[in-house]
């Protein structure tokens, strides 16, 4: 059976259809638009993660009834909560109506209360203010009074020698000296009367705390272990605070100064005589144990030195760790006291060190030098004497860069070593006065006199104390070299007034048996180089005059001397000079045969005869170099008069083969001792007319060298 529907159905079906279409597409264009990046999806997302539904059908479909029956859910509970809320305001209410009208009734209380006491009220209302004004009186008396007024408990500390003397004691002395200086802003008001009087007040105790710690310095000072003088850290502080007032200071310094000089004066003598020791036998007094003056001066010097360096010691770690602030304080102290008498130059640590030291050291100055002068006084040994005046030499020298060199310790010992020297040139002037009486005549074999080798020890001796003393290098020479000038120069110059008494080869030989011996003692010290060069010009002179003794010992004694005298003033320049040879006499064939007979006579010892001559030279090596420089000499002569004769032998030879008129002569030499010429013929084993002059004299000068080497 078919069913009639309206004729339009079709159309309206269709546009439902299409209707539902378009709706669709639209939520699927909205959800798909929706950016997951927006909060409100994402909160949204969120909610449905944390209620952890599941992604199936029925809860796709029930998932809309779901989240509104949640939202149902809340807004029922909401409803509640705000009911209780209600409910609260309700009786808050209620409670602020009943405090509205308690406060009425209290404010209507007050104002009757006010009116009642309105009278009153304005008689109070002056007195309160001056009770205000009471209030800030007495607050600026209180700042006032801790400001410019001293407690009477610290004005105790700092005045009453009672309290003991601490940390508090100096804490109270600044903030005096604090008060001191704030006073001069109240000289500045119109009423100056209250600054003045507060500043003669703090003025006063000022000094009343200065002079407390200058009594409290001094009594320390009197029971501080003066035999080991360490100042501790806390009298340090109190002689820097003290240096504010240079006149207090000073004063403490020259009581210190007092008593370190009374104590050390009797150490130096307690040193000497032992009186100190309270028997302890490991002391050993100086006088005792000391004999000999040197002895005892090195030791009483010894002990001068190191009570110094421990003098200084003591007293550096004031001066100089807090020389600084010593100085602040005397500074200070000076613009305080423009009156005070000390002079205007600025502290110098160092130099109240060494002032201190050299006070301090007064009386063992006058000791020492009245100890020593007596121990130099009584010496008579001029090398003691020197090796006392050196030894106070090194320590002044040493002594100078522990103390001022104007110090009363230093000028002591330069006044000293004045003295030592002093004594030590008479003492010497007297042993050189003996020396030069016992040198009278030359000793036996013309060796070095006694006299000369005690000098000599003696001299080693005052060299090599010399020369460990502290002189500077550049000025050595200058001052030993009126040592030198007292001690050997003498001795050598009585030595050569012996030597002019005695004949050559004497006078030389003992010259250099008394110099070199001088100058092998002089030879290790540079700085009396200026005497060696003086000894070194008489040994080269008596040398030079040795050879030329030597040489002329050789000449004589072989027979050259007459040949080398008769060619040395000719000129023989041309042939004719070189003919006047053959007619001189010692060029005659007898005289040539006997110089060479002479000389080979003299060959075979002529060394050992030389050396003969310098027996008494006691340099043996010197003896052999000076013969064999004369030796050389000799040779040298020799070759001379051979080249000379050659040289007339090749004139006449060449005259006689030429033919000319020199032939004559050639003949006449030969001629002039037929008995002669027979016999160089009759050992030449033929007969000629002419015989050469070297023929004679046929000896060479490598022969001679050979035989003399």
């Amino acid at each position: 059976m078919s069913k009639d529907y309206p004729e339009d159905y079709d159309e309206k079906t269709t546009s439902l259809a299409g209707q539902r279409s378009l709706a669709l597409s639209n939520k699927l264009s909205g959800v798909l638009s929706v950016s997951y990046a927006d909060p409100e999806i994402r909160d949204a997302l969120r909610l449905l993660d944390l209620k952890n539904i599941q992604n199936t059908p029925d809860s796709r479909r029930s998932i809309r009834s779901d989240l509104q029956k949640d939202v149902m859910e809340c807004n029922s509970s909401i409803v509640q909560e705000f009911g209780q809320v209600a409910e609260q305001l309700k009786r808050v209410g209620s409670i602020i109506l009943s405090l509205n009208a308690s406060c009425d009734a209290m404010r209507r209380q007050v104002d009757g209360a006010r009116q009642e006491n309105a009278p009153i009220l304005d008689e109070l209302s002056p007195l309160l203010k001056d009770k205000e004004d009471l209030e800030k009186k007495k607050q600026l008396l209180v700042a006032f009074n801790k400001r410019f007024v001293l407690p009477e408990k610290d004005l105790t500390v700092l005045t009453s020698t009672s309290e003991a003397m601490n940390a508090e004691f100096f804490a109270v002395l600044d903030r005096t000296k604090q008060i001191h200086a704030d006073c001069q802003v109240l000289l500045g008001s119109e009423n100056q009367r209250l600054g003045l009087e507060l500043m003669d007040q703090s003025s006063r105790q000022l000094n009343n705390g200065y002079q407390k710690l200058h009594r409290w310095i001094q009594k320390e000072f009197k029971a501080l272990d003066l035999e080991n003088p360490q100042i501790n850290a806390f009298i340090r502080r109190s002689l820097r605070t003290l240096a504010e007032r240079p006149a207090l200071f000073e004063s403490c310094l020259d009581s210190f100064s007092e008593a370190r000089k009374h104590v050390l004066t009797d150490g130096f003598y307690h040193a000497l005589t032992g009186s100190s020791a309270h028997g302890d036998p490991t002391f050993k007094p100086i006088e005792f144990h000391a004999h000999d003056a040197l002895r005892f001066t090195s030791d009483i010097l010894a002990w001068t030195h190191s009570a110094t360096v421990s003098e200084r010691e003591s007293l550096e770690s004031l001066f100089i760790s807090e020389g600084d602030e010593i100085a602040k304080s005397i500074r200070a102290g000076r613009q305080s006291e423009p009156w005070s008498a000390l002079d205007g130059e600025s502290f110098d640590g160092r130099k109240a060190l060494y002032s201190l030291v050299n006070r301090n050291m007064t009386g063992v100055a006058r000791a020492l030098r009245q100890r020593i002068e007596q121990a130099v006084q009584g010496q008579d040994d001029p090398l003691t004497i020197y090796k006392i005046a050196n030894l106070i030499s090194f320590y002044r020298v040493t002594l100078t860069t522990l103390l001022d060199p104007d110090s009363f310790v230093v000028e002591a010992l330069s006044s000293l070593e004045d003295l030592a020297l002093r004594q030590f040139a008479a003492s010497q002037s007297d042993q050189t006065a003996t020396i030069q009486a016992e040198l009278t005549h030359t000793p036996p074999e013309l060796s070095v006199p006694d006299a000369l080798e005690e000098t000599l020890t003696q001299v080693k001796a005052l060299l090599k104390s010399y020369e460990s003393s502290l002189v500077p290098v550049e000025s050595r020479e200058d001052t030993f070299k009126p040592i030198l000038s007292q001690t050997l120069t003498p001795v050598l110059e009585s030595c050569d007034r012996l030597a002019k008494d005695l004949e050559a080869p004497a006078a030389d030989i003992f010259l250099l048996n008394c110099y070199n011996p001088a100058r092998s003692t002089l030879q290790s010290f540079d700085f009396a180089q200026w005497l060696i060069d003086r000894i070194d010009q008489v040994v080269a002179s008596s040398t030079t005059n040795l050879i030329d003794y030597q040489q002329a010992f050789f000449l004589h004694v072989s027979g050259l001397h007459p040949l080398l005298t008769a060619l040395t003033p000719l000129t023989l320049s041309d042939d004719q000079d070189f003919l006047q040879v053959a007619h001189l006499a010692p060029f005659q064939p007898a005289a040539l045969l006997e110089a060479s007979q002479t000389l080979d006579d003299f060959l075979p010892s002529a060394l050992i005869d030389a050396l003969e001559n310098l027996k008494q030279l006691n340099n043996t090596r010197l003896a052999g170099d000076v013969t064999s420089e004369a030796a050389g000499r000799f040779c040298t002569d020799f070759e001379f008069v051979e080249t000379k004769l050659t040289a007339v032998d090749d004139v006449l030879a060449a005259r006689r083969e030429l033919g000319e008129s020199g032939t004559d002569d050639a003949d006449h030499v030969n001629q002039k001792d037929s008995g002669c010429q027979d016999k160089v013929n009759d050992q030449q084993g033929e007969k000629i007319g002419w015989v050469p002059l070297r023929s004679y004299y046929p000896r060479t000068s490598g022969e001679i060298r050979v035989l003399l080497s």
